[in-house]
This record gives structure tokens, C-alpha cells and sequence, in this order.
């Protein structure tokens, strides 16, 4: 039985009480990335994406910079601490910040961007290989499998031409990530509390007359006022028949009295922890019974859902009660309703494990742990009329799934009435 759980602390930190504790959680996530390395069986592991980045180095990438994976890299060779590749000498301010890395272990970037530099690729990605191999001899784990997180064909052949033993290093990291600790699923209720406030200033400001776009502005505008806020990736505002199939984005479509607009907490980063929030509202009248009838379908979906998510459970006794896409929508293949009816893991990465689907989870599931963290999502409606789309957050404790977000669900919001 699913409980609903508040965050109990704070934003910042104060001198009067025990919040987040953030060097056990920098702790606590290096050690499950070492030990994930291990049971790999890699010597070292060279990471390239963001998340993986911020989970082993406890840095932040900054927006600018975010997928332009080899702009900045770290590298964790067993019995070393972490090495940070840093773009240009930006190093210098992180040696001023994050003093828990060695000064000695910030370095500076070898990078091709994405193959931007053209021919000069080659010349870059020999200098990167050197710098890595060099950090692996340091080790002497020269001759060990090297995991990587990301690969590019400049990449393969360098590695290669040095005999580098590159093996799969993203299982791990999704692996390491996926169970999280008491300070991580802390930081979950906090942005889950976040949208929660977001939603409701939301619900306080929406009207009829109003275009999608500037639902996403005021939205923005009052998160990135929230202490903590490092990166607000989407807020999704679809309405009336952008709803159904959902577009999943914004436009300057113009809401009109008794449109449905679906709006969701994309990605909404607080303190590299994401969210994903659905919510329906009706602007400026109540909805059609239709409507509600369609609503209620969903709800119950998603309920039916979360009623099976428990330790020792797996993601396919979940997505099991789901229709098929046939039933729902009369589609042939499952992948034609790709995130309709789905969940997925939320931490530094907004599509993390578990994924929960009955693409992947039927024939692959896979076990519901406490310390997870995920999201459960569903919708239905009138292809190019309106849709309805309803989601939860939640973290997984030892007796069960606590509901981390507390905004209405149980019916369509009305707002902007006269």
C-alpha cells in the first residue's frame, strides 16, 4: 500500500539542524560506482555523460555544456580517486569549490566537439587517449578493462591503435545510480515538493486567452527563483489538441474556455536531482463527463500501477496491468505507444532504472529495490481533441512505495473560471 511522504527539511543548509548530509552523499555515491567498477570486472571507468560525470566527481556541468558529451570527462581508476578533465582552465575554479576532489586530479580537457574540429579530431582524441591511458598506468591498470559510458568512432580507433580493452562502463553507472541513499531520496522529495509549488502557482495563473508558451515562462520564472534550481530542462504545456497524441512540448497556440492543457515538471533539477510531474487542468469550464470518464480510466491505470510496486516485485508485475497498445488504442505494435502508459527511474538522470514498460519489462523485468526512485505515468484520449495525462513520483522505502508528490490527482483541476 502506497503511503504519501512529505520532504522534511528545508532548502539551504543551516547551522541548527542536520539536512541533506552532502558529504556522506558524495561519499556514499563513489563508493557504489567503485563497487559496480568491481563487479564488472573493469580497472578503470571513463565517463562522458553528465549524470555519470556529477556522480562520481560531485561537479556540476553547467548548462552550456550539457550534452556535448568529451567537453568534460572524469576517470576512476581502481584504487585511485576520481580525475576530472576539465574545459580549458576552468579547473582553477573547481579546485576553488569542490575541495574534495585532489588538486593534483583536476586536469584540463582533450576535446574534438563532437567532431566540430574536423580533421583536427585525430590530433584531439590521441592527445585524450595518452591523458587516459597515462592516468591508467599510473594504476597499473593499464592492461584491465577500461569501461566507458559513451563511444565514438574516434574514440574506437584510438583505443584500439593502443590496445585499450574498452568494455560496456553505462551498465554499471545505471546500475550504481539506481539505488540511492537517504540524502539522495531526501533531495527526490525536495523537488517533487518544488513542482508540487510550481503546479500550484500554475493552477493560481493560468486563463483562458493565455498561449502555451507563457504558462512554460511564468513556470520557469518561478523556478529559477527557488534556491537550488541548477537547470529547468522542459515544461511541457500542451492544450486542447496538442493533448492527444501529446505533443510533449509548448507552442503559441492560444487556450481557449474549456480547452484540457496537460502541463508536466520536465526535468526540473534541484541540486542535480530531476523531476516528472503530469498534471490535467480545464481552463475556464468544467470538463465534459466524456472527458472525466476518459480522466478516470487513466487515473485508474496509474493506480492499478503503483498498487504493485513493492521491494522484491519487478517492473513487469507492474507494467503486466496495463493494456496492451491494441486494447487502449488499437495499435499493432507496443512501441506505437511508447511512453503512453510507462515509468522511469529519476535521480541525476530524468530517464533512469527502472524503466517500466511493456516494451522492455515484460520479457525483461527487472527488480523493485528500496532506494529506488522513479516516476509512474499514464494517459488516454481523443486523437486531435484533447488527452489526459496523469503521473506520480515516488521513492521506494523497505515497506513499500512512498508518493512524493502531493498536487491534486484524484480529478482534473479546473481553473480560470469566471
Amino acid at each position: 500500500m502506497a503511503i504519501r511522504g512529505t520532504s522534511n527539511f528545508g532548502l539551504v543548509g543551516t547551522d541548527w539542524q542536520q539536512r541533506i548530509n552532502w558529504d556522506r552523499l558524495r561519499k556514499y555515491r563513489l563508493d557504489r560506482a567503485r563497487a559496480e567498477m568491481e563487479k564488472a570486472g573493469l580497472g578503470s571507468m571513463l565517463v562522458m555523460y553528465d549524470e555519470n560525470n556529477r556522480y562520481i566527481t560531485s561537479t556540476v556541468t553547467p548548462g552550456w555544456c550539457r550534452l556535448k558529451p568529451g567537453l568534460r570527462y572524469a576517470l576512476l581508476c581502481k584504487g585511485g580517486e576520481p580525475v576530472l578533465f576539465e574545459q580549458g582552465d576552468i579547473g582553477t575554479q573547481i579546485n576553488r569549490h569542490c575541495p574534495w576532489l585532489p588538486k593534483e586530479n583536476v586536469r584540463y580537457a582533450y576535446s574534438w566537439i563532437k567532431g566540430a574540429v574536423g580533421p583536427a579530431a585525430e590530433q584531439q582524441v590521441t592527445k585524450f587517449t595518452n591523458a587516459i591511458l597515462e592516468e591508467m598506468e599510473r594504476h597499473g591498470v593499464q592492461n584491465d578493462p577500461l569501461g566507458v559510458d559513451m563511444i565514438d568512432l574516434n574514440m574506437i580507433n584510438s583505443f584500439n591503435a593502443k590496445g585499450i580493452d574498452w568494455k560496456d562502463g553505462m551498465t554499471p553507472m545505471v546500475s550504481a545510480r539506481a539505488i540511492k541513499n537517504e540524502d539522495e531520496l531526501e533531495a527526490m522529495r525536495i523537488v517533487a515538493a518544488i513542482c508540487d509549488g510550481a503546479h500550484t502557482a500554475i493552477a493560481h495563473y493560468m486563463r483562458a486567452g493565455m498561449q502555451e508558451h507563457e504558462i512554460t515562462a511564468f513556470a520557469m520564472d518561478y523556478l529559477y527563483n527557488i534556491p537550488g534550481i541548477e537547470d529547468v530542462e522542459d515544461i511541457i504545456v500542451s492544450s486542447g489538441p496538442n493533448s492527444w497524441p501529446n505533443w510533449r512540448h509548448f507552442s503559441d497556440r492560444i487556450i481557449q474556455p474549456g480547452d484540457l492543457v496537460i502541463i508536466d515538471m520536465a526535468a526540473v533539477t534541484w541540486n542535480g536531482y530531476k523531476s516528472c510531474q503530469y498534471r490535467t487542468y480545464c481552463v475556464g469550464k468544467q470538463p465534459t463527463q466524456e472527458q472525466k470518464d476518459y480522466y478516470k480510466i487513466a487515473y485508474e491505470w496509474l493506480y492499478e500501477a503503483i498498487d504493485k510496486v513493492q521491494p522484491g516485485a519487478t517492473t513487469a508485475d507492474v507494467a503486466g496491468v496495463w493494456p496492451s497498445a491494441k486494447e487502449a488504442w488499437g495499435y499493432d505494435e507496443e512501441d506505437e505507444a511508447a511512453a503512453n502508459l510507462w515509468g522511469h527511474g529519476l535521480g541525476l538522470a530524468q530517464y533512469d532504472s527502472p524503466v517500466v514498460s511493456r516494451i522492455y519489462s515484460l520479457d525483461h523485468p527487472v527488480e523493485i529495490e528500496p532506494g529506488m526512485s522513479f516516476a509512474l505515468e499514464t494517459q488516454h484520449g481523443k486523437p486531435l481533441q484533447w488527452g489526459v495525462r496523469v503521473e506520480e513520483m515516488m521513492v521506494v522505502n523497505e515497506d513499500g512505495p512512498e508518493i512524493t508528490t502531493q498536487f491534486p490527482i484524484e480529478e482534473i483541476t479546473v481553473v480560470g473560471t469566471i
